[in-house]
């Protein structure tokens, strides 16, 4: 990895670009990693940062997580991201600056195709596709690839978790078997329902308690504070909130054999894979599980498919995975290092 400009994670990004728009209030990063698998596609976040290099070195992590995931999930796409600045917790983002955000995707000329992500929804979409035409994850018609990438996501990770408790705990199948999942949203959410569908027993726990109690209640799941459900004991601890959870304290602090979710960017630093590896527990890159949502949202964008592929390709998820931990016990490094090798070799940077 090469660093520069002044932010540890700036990657050989192709381009980093900030866009301000005084009469909306926009304030936005667009990151775009590589294209040279095709045209730079990840979803744009609103979200409150403490500061600008904050918010730039989530999108340059975050666009070089999409780079690595599309490749992995084979797409003939490459990896951005979009990040607009919120200027308060809770704000929600306006028409207004959602055009502005669209002006600033067409002035890169179809390089970055933006999408849904957090603090984002379909209508976001449709505003944004009022003004630029490189935007994906729309409303679509039944049978269609496209619409809200979160159920997809939430099927690839589903998937995901029962390859690994398959590996890491020899299951044949979920009853029975415990999986803490931190961050019910969408993704989450979608997560414990499909698994309370296997019999799995599950502890939920989300930073609005109301939410993992209802869901909770729903499903005959129990709850916890969500700054305890990384320790507590678990065959499975799924993060699906927001990244950089896994640190030196609470990889000690983990009680589980596998951890697999849809969170992006769970490692807080490279080191982190290193350190799941030592204490044994297998680790599902993050990227490669979570890539349900681009899958459906990329396909559409290219008009490559319909709902039928978009979840062949979702079924694919587990081999990819195998892959990886077959080739991390082969070589003995961290199943989060091989995933980016082989990932890195894909967008020909290996």
């Amino acid at each position: 990895m090469t660093t520069g400009w002044g932010f540890a994670d700036f990657d050989d990004h192709e381009g980093v670009h900030l866009f301000t728009d005084p009469a909306s209030g926009l304030r936005a990063v667009i990151a775009i990693h590589s294209t040279k698998l095709g045209p730079a596609a990840g979803g744009v976040r609103f979200w409150h940062y403490a500061d600008s290099d904050e918010a730039i070195t989530d999108a340059l992590r975050l666009s070089r997580g999409m780079s690595f995931k599309n490749a992995m999930a084979d797409l003939p796409m490459g990896g951005g991201k979009g990040v607009v600045l919120a200027a308060n917790p809770g704000d929600v983002i306006t028409p207004a600056q959602l055009e502005a955000f669209g002006r600033a995707v067409e002035s890169l000329g179809g390089r970055y195709v933006t999408a849904e992500d957090v603090g984002m929804s379909e209508a976001s979409m449709k505003t944004i596709a009022t003004v630029t035409k490189h935007v994906s994850g729309l409303p679509v018609a039944a049978g269609s690839a496209g619409g809200d990438p979160g159920p997809y996501t939430a099927m690839g990770v589903y998937l995901g978790v029962k390859a690994a408790a398959q590996r890491g705990l020899g299951a044949t199948d979920m009853k029975g078997v415990h999986v803490a999942i931190q961050g019910v949203g969408s993704v989450g959410g979608g997560l414990a329902r499909l698994l309370a569908k296997d019999g799995a027993r599950l502890t939920l726990a989300d930073v609005n308690a109301d939410r993992a109690k209802a869901l909770a209640e729903e499903l005959g799941a129990e709850t916890v504070a969500a700054d305890a459900i990384l320790a507590i004991e678990a065959d499975v601890v799924s993060p699906n909130a927001l990244g950089a959870i896994l640190t030196p304290e609470s990889i000690a602090a983990l009680r589980t054999t596998v951890v697999a979710g849809g969170a992006n960017n769970q490692l807080a630093t490279k080191a982190e894979g290193a350190a799941l590896q030592a204490r044994g527990i297998l680790y599902a890159p993050d990227y490669v599980i979570n890539a349900g949502g681009i899958i459906n949202v990329g396909l559409e964008y290219l008009g490559l498919g319909d709902q039928a592929e978009v979840n062949a390709r979702i079924a694919r998820i587990p081999d990819r995975l195998i892959q990886v931990w077959d080739e991390s016990d082969r070589t003995g490094a961290p199943a989060a290092d091989v995933a980016d090798t082989i990932a890195r070799r894909l967008i020909g940077r290996g």
